[in-house]
């Protein structure tokens, strides 16, 4: 079996999957020297000797590789690398960004071929689940060595199968100029930012905002995710990651087949006041 080098887009412990660009356009940007091609084109060209490992191709200048980005938002960035990296080696680099949503698919459809990609991301350990039998183990590798920690490592047993590359922390980002208004109003229950640290006080200014809408001139006091595709995922994954965190770490574990929902109300409330506000 080929074995293939990954990264990996960790979901777990306050981390979250910001998946694919949070909407984003998509972008399929070229390989090295950097070029903007079709995906097909590119899908096509790129082709990978994993067994042959990146860092020894890196000191032969020999192999290539095939690099199936995550992040649309990302994809120039890579190419620029891309192409710093062949400037020095001599190694050619071809990056392929799936399309904002579509990387699950993608990736899929890339691992069938003959020529799949030889860096890749997986979402955490449910994606590795899917992808471990391609993964290289890493443990002994330079970019390992430089590892602080092994938080947000996804390990089979003693092999380190994936590190991540991209952490995102959850928290409420808020209008300050709204906020700041609705607080001088006469009724407001909350009158500063600093009373503002519980789900109780979080309910009181969403629906005060929400109630004087037309005085404020605004919409609604939340802007939320929709039902559609393009940004269900941030309360079906995003959201939905918190309780699910918090029920593991009260229980001691880090995975189960099932769960007991022992903090899905907390969920419930929020989704409450996303529709609500």
């Amino acid at each position: 079996m080929k074995k293939k080098l990954i990264s990996v887009l960790l979901s777990a412990a306050m981390a979250t999957t910001m998946l694919a660009g949070c909407g984003s356009t998509a972008a399929d940007t070229g390989a090295a020297p950097a070029e903007t091609k079709a995906t097909e084109e590119k899908t096509e060209a790129a082709d990978t000797e994993a067994e042959t490992g990146t860092e020894e191709a890196a000191a032969t200048g020999e192999g290539k590789v095939y690099y199936l980005n995550f992040k649309p938002e990302q994809a120039d960035d890579w190419v620029d690398l891309a192409a710093e990296y062949t400037a020095e080696t001599g190694v050619p680099v071809t990056v392929v960004t799936a399309a904002s949503g579509t990387y699950e698919s993608t990736l899929k459809s890339e691992m069938a071929k003959t020529e799949a990609p030889t860096l890749f991301q997986v979402n955490g350990p449910v994606g590795l689940a899917s992808w471990k039998d391609y993964c290289y183990d890493l443990k002994d590798s330079e970019v390992y060595k430089n590892v602080l920690s092994d938080d947000y490592v996804l390990k089979d047993g003693d092999a380190v199968q994936g590190i991540a590359y991209v952490i995102e922390t959850y928290g409420l980002i808020y209008n300050k100029a709204l906020l700041n208004d609705y607080f001088a109003l006469d009724d407001a229950e909350i009158k500063s930012i600093d009373e503002l640290n519980n789900f109780e006080a979080l309910k009181k200014v969403a629906d005060g905002i929400q109630a004087h809408k037309d005085d404020l001139g605004v919409e609604g006091a939340f802007a939320s995710a929709g039902f559609d595709s393009s940004s269900d995922w941030r309360f079906k994954t995003h959201l939905a990651n918190l309780p699910l965190y918090y029920e593991y770490k009260a229980d001691g574990i880090t995975s189960s087949p099932a769960i007991k929902g022992t903090y899905l109300d907390n969920y419930k409330q929020i989704f409450d006041l996303y529709i609500t506000d």
